[in-house]
């Protein structure tokens, strides 16, 4: 997901409350109702039954009859309150990245940067190869960085505003800017996830990766197949159309190849390994500069205090206004501000599984999993469902690739498999289905930031659902599942 410094934890120090007195069944009773509440409010009640919070007010209500199951079962508040806070802590950087990147939106904007993006962009990504063109240049920045949350930050923004423009629906576009940066951050040696499933699984991070090209780069290059045929069959605005949105950006901004400084000054510092909050930190002070220095005609119609504009641009809602309709609604940012309901969702979501962690639920939900794994192709049917599992119901990427990996390694062992196909499964449906749940964290921070619902995005995140079903398939057709060396040859 995002770079290790991102969880001040550390995911390797999450751990697992067992409850001997919990029952299977008293585990799924929260989730069921979880599942139930929110499954009326998508798709019954607009996504609005309690309101603009609807999502975060029935985690918590979720979390609220998981304490009462647990109380019935010798649980202590004390120990719910306590994963609460761990679940909370180990999210209190990303928050802070989503305000910097509420910000660096913000900035952007007025700076110049993006409309200039667009702008080039608009002339150099033709619109019969932008899908997949978008998943290779996402992929490559991804693997560069080691971070699918940096690259929806950078490059993933500036794709959806150029694709926006040249009138491709923003759900195809996210997908496929989601599904390059999950590859990229599955593959990279710099990504956290991709070193926390090898340390899980007890294999080596290289071979964990060689192992894993094995389904990954299959599903990517099917991906990219499925994007060309889109592609080659979507309506676009077409050339006439996009001379206007040209003209239109000319007319409004002072455009210049010197906005790109900016982006590469933050991905330059992000590939030497720089701390996410100071590299948006540089990237939001540069381009206030940048703003003070090209477009104060634009800071000047905002308001009559240029310094003011840019405060209202990095912390709450900024509107420039053109002659077409299109771009204004790409020419509008939430800033800080609106970076609220995310990190709402986000803290309300660690609230729930951390309560489901302190009665004990989770680990309860995963050893009945692995009860009923009795053949190979069991045993990895309940890694999958287990960390499909836990993305949706403890919303949290590292939980849904540390418990299943802590629960299901002795059980591979015992089946002579060797320790890379636990690591490989993990990432293969823990890492990239993270972002295809609304309330996990990664979905709620990529739904954020690209400003695309994971409704309208979902079915376009081809790699990132594909991902779970092809190494099922490699399993059930016996192709790549290696063995451990001391095991004989079947």
């Amino acid at each position: 997901m995002q770079n290790q410094s991102l969880n001040p934890s550390g995911p390797e120090n999450e751990h697992i409350v067992e409850n001997r007195e919990l029952s299977i069944w008293e585990a799924l009773i929260p989730v069921v109702l979880l599942m139930a509440m929110l499954a009326y409010n998508i798709f019954f009640a607009g996504g609005e039954v309690l309101g603009e919070y609807s999502n975060q007010f029935i985690l918590l209500i979720g979390g609220v009859f998981a304490a009462i199951v647990g109380l019935f079962n010798k649980s202590t508040l004390k120990t719910m309150a306590k994963e609460i806070w761990e679940n909370l802590r180990s999210v209190f950087i990303p928050i802070m990245i989503l305000f910097l990147v509420g910000a660096l939106a913000g900035t952007w904007l007025v700076s110049g940067i993006i409309p200039a993006m667009v702008y080039y962009g608009l002339q150099v990504l033709n619109p019969t190869i932008f899908l997949p063109a978008s998943v290779i240049i996402a992929a490559i920045i991804s693997i560069a960085t080691g971070s699918s949350w940096t690259t929806s930050a950078t490059v993933g923004i500036a794709l959806v505003g150029i694709g926006t423009a040249l009138g491709i629906p923003t759900g195809m576009i996210a997908g496929a800017v989601i599904s390059g940066a999950y590859f990229g951050d599955k593959m990279s040696p710099l990504s956290d996830t991709t070193n926390l499933a090898p340390a899980m699984a007890g294999t080596d991070l290289f071979t964990h990766i060689k192992y894993m090209a094995y389904t990954t780069v299959p599903t990517i290059l099917i991906t990219l197949v499925v994007f060309t045929i889109i592609s080659l069959n979507i309506d676009t605005t077409g050339t006439a159309d996009i001379s206007g949105l040209l003209k239109t950006i000319e007319t409004t901004f002072a455009i210049t190849p010197y906005l790109f400084i900016v982006p590469i000054v933050v991905i330059v510092l992000i590939l030497f390994k720089t701390k996410p909050l100071v590299a948006l930190g540089v990237g939001v002070g540069l381009a206030a500069i940048f703003a003070m220095i090209f477009q104060t005609q634009i800071l000047e119609t905002l308001h009559e205090s240029e310094v003011t504009a840019l405060f209202n641009a990095i912390f709450t809602d900024t509107a420039i206004v053109t002659d077409n309709d299109k771009l204004n609604e790409l020419f509008s940012s939430g800033g800080m501000e609106g970076m609220l309901w995310t990190i709402y969702l986000i803290c309300c979501a660690m609230v729930f599984g951390g309560i489901m962690d302190g009665i004990g639920a989770l680990a309860r939900i995963t050893k009945a999993l692995l009860s009923i794994a009795t053949s190979t192709f069991g045993l990895f049917s309940s890694t999958v469902i287990s960390c499909l599992g836990l993305n949706t119901i403890a919303s949290d990427q590292y939980l849904a690739i540390v418990i299943p990996g802590k629960m299901f390694k002795k059980a591979y062992q015992d089946k002579k498999l060797a320790p890379e196909n636990l690591s490989r499964t993990l990432e293969d449906s823990g890492t990239v289905t993270s972002v295809l749940i609304p309330w996990n964290t990664c979905g709620a921070y990529q739904s954020g930031v690209l400003g695309v619902s994971t409704g309208d995005y979902f079915i376009y995140a081809i790699f990132n659902w594909l991902s779970p079903i092809m190494t099922l398939t490699f399993a059930g057709l016996n192709i790549k599942i290696r063995q451990l060396v001391s095991a004989k040859k079947s």
